[in-house]
């Protein structure tokens, strides 16, 4: 079951939210000090295109709140937003709700990338 929902995950949204975090990683790692920001933007676009069967743990220190914030202000507001309202539009159908609930996940993920790790 996992392998057919990240199948069709990738085909019906995965795809936009892994090419999301892909630019995002781009724009940040045109600059030295963004490489890191780059670096977590990358390793969340591969999640972004096969989500299914695994999770997100939130976690971190005061370097991580201080690497958020920074990623909030500059990256994070409009990743959760693109995130949020695809995920609205795929909850409106029965069938979209689990794809919905992905894309709920990554909005949060937008908003806290550092600190978190992928288990699973």
């Amino acid at each position: 079951m996992k392998i057919i929902g990240n199948i069709l995950w990738f085909l019906l949204g995965g795809i936009i939210g892994g090419i999301s975090w892909c630019v995002a990683g781009l724009l940040w790692c045109i600059t030295i000090v963004g490489i890191p920001w780059g670096i977590q933007c990358f390793k969340f676009a591969a999640l972004a295109f096969f989500p299914f069967g695994k999770e997100v743990e939130y976690g971190g220190g005061a370097v991580s709140l201080l690497l958020n914030i920074i990623w909030l202000i500059l990256s994070g507001i409009p990743l959760a937003a693109e995130f949020f309202v695809i995920g609205l539009i795929f909850c409106c159908t029965i069938i979209g709700i689990p794809f919905g609930k992905q894309f709920f996940k990554f909005a949060k993920l937008s908003l806290m990338p550092f600190g978190s790790k992928v288990v699973g």
